[in-house]
């Protein structure tokens, strides 16, 4: 099932996040080229394609650790195309990277709460202005980083040194961390990579729960049964490009998704 490029515009209108004619070239190679697609709030959806089709370059246009040579990046009908990590973080897109960033130092509570500053209180002096304010707001913090991590299974943890996570445990502290500013959207960037079977399973158990609560999923993945198990909707690229889109039984019926696959697009 393949988009024509009109197609392809109506459907960046319509969802949470939307991305109209990206590209970004590295010197002479053209990592994104001219790239359409959206996310619709509320699905799980999956970009996927062989190594080198863009993925990974997408994902840091999208988080915005990377501009983008031409196109916009919508979400939530705003356009953040210009907006550093930090500032799309505080609008609700969120995301995690395929090497978890941990402080390993920290505890596993400590990572969580740190993720959570920043919010309303801002300034320095507002622990001298409105220290009840100040007093109230980390408790919430602390109440919520503690909850979070119940509900990913590490509270049992939480004063340990994250250091001493495993890999899966530190997908699930990622995806705590990402939680803790509520988005709207989360970005998972290979979250099975170098996780064990058991907790491959426990992170889908997540991942479908959160979709289920009206948190929109958007994840590159090279694990084809995972992507089956979870998306509703499948994105194709290939050489920086949009290649196909549809439900995982469509595209992977497609013989451009096996070529491209298999040998590279003709």
């Amino acid at each position: 099932m393949t988009a024509t490029p009109q197609e392809a515009t109506g459907q960046a209108r319509s969802g949470l996040l939307n991305i109209q004619g990206v590209s970004k070239h590295f010197g002479g190679v053209k990592a994104v080229d001219d790239c359409s697609l959206s996310i619709a709030a509320g699905t799980i959806t999956a970009i996927i394609g062989p190594n080198g089709a863009g993925k990974s370059t997408l994902m840091n246009l999208i988080g915005g650790l990377y501009r983008p040579d031409s196109g916009r990046i919508l979400f939530d009908s705003a356009d953040v195309t210009a907006l550093p990590p930090h500032l799309r973080a505080r609008r609700g897109l969120m995301r995690t990277f395929q090497i978890s960033r941990e402080l390993a130092q920290l505890t596993v509570l400590e990572n969580v709460l740190l993720a959570g500053q920043g919010g309303r209180i801002e300034t320095p002096f507002a622990a001298f202005l409105i220290p009840r304010k100040v007093e109230r707001e980390e408790r919430r913090l602390a109440r919520r980083a503690k909850e979070l991590l119940e509900r990913v299974g590490l509270f049992r943890l939480a004063d340990m040194p994250a250091a001493g996570l495993s890999g899966g445990q530190k997908k699930l502290l990622e995806l705590a961390r990402a939680l803790m500013l509520e988005p709207k959207l989360i970005l998972l960037d290979e979250p099975a990579a170098g996780v064990s079977p058991p907790m491959v399973r426990e992170l889908a158990r997540t991942i479908r729960e959160l979709r289920d609560e009206g948190i929109t999923i958007g994840l590159i993945e090279h694990d084809m049964e995972l992507v089956a198990e979870l998306a509703d909707r499948v994105e194709v690229l290939a050489e920086g490009r949009n290649l196909t889109s549809g439900t995982f039984h469509e595209v992977t019926r497609d013989s451009r998704v096996v070529e491209a696959y298999l040998g590279g697009v003709a």
